[in-house]
């Protein structure tokens, strides 16, 4: 466990579990490190300014920035907003459905390690986004691979004493079409890359 997890969590969580029993295994590892090709390359995708959300210890955010791409994270977690603070990205404590700063001009909307299930309902979060970004704008996200459930629940983070739990859902690569077209937006790109699916969609 990397010291600046310790700090942030305690203990690293094991996964998200739902109020119906199941375990949805969190990597949380990959947080703290730099982002994978896979990620440079979705990031590669990005139209500045980019609203990185649910950004955690912000990696994204950070890598971003270090490419001279206008980048802000936003997360609702105190902790984790004062470990990406303290290592030096710029970061929000807000939640994504509150104000957002300039609203409307937003080039990109991250939605990466699972954070699409962010308030449980994928359509009201993408067309929440929507209203963020500009015209011509985007969303990059990540959904679970083709038979994932695309289903709504409440989880708790098992593993890191944080005890409280929350609404959230899982999408499927197989559902993402139907769940962007709930939200207004159109799905470009759906593509599998180091055993993980991300899809790309537009305003």
């Amino acid at each position: 466990m990397s010291a600046v997890a310790e700090r942030m969590l305690g203990r690293m969580p094991v996964g998200l579990r739902s109020d119906g029993g199941r375990l949805l295994p969190l990597d949380a590892e990959r947080w703290f490190a730099e982002p994978s090709a896979a990620e440079h390359r979705l990031l590669s995708r990005t139209l500045a300014p980019v609203l990185d959300v649910g950004c955690g210890p912000a990696r994204h955010t950070l890598s971003l920035v270090a490419r001279g791409i206008p980048a802000l994270g936003v997360d609702i977690s105190p902790a984790a907003v004062r470990v990406a603070t303290g290592r030096g990205a710029p970061v929000l404590h807000r939640s994504v459905f509150d104000r957002l700063p300039d609203e409307g001009s937003w080039g990109t909307a991250l939605l990466i390690d699972g954070n699409v299930g962010i308030g449980g309902n994928p359509v009201a979060l993408l067309t929440r986004l929507r209203r963020t970004l500009r015209r011509g704008g985007r969303v990059l996200v990540e959904v679970g691979a083709p038979g994932t459930p695309t289903e709504s629940f409440r989880a708790t983070i098992e593993g890191a004493d944080l005890g409280s739990w929350f609404p959230w859902a899982t999408v499927g690569a197989d559902a993402l079409p139907a769940v962007a077209e709930g939200a207004h937006l159109r799905l470009r790109e759906l593509w599998p890359a180091e055993g993980r699916w991300f899809g790309r969609l537009d305003t």
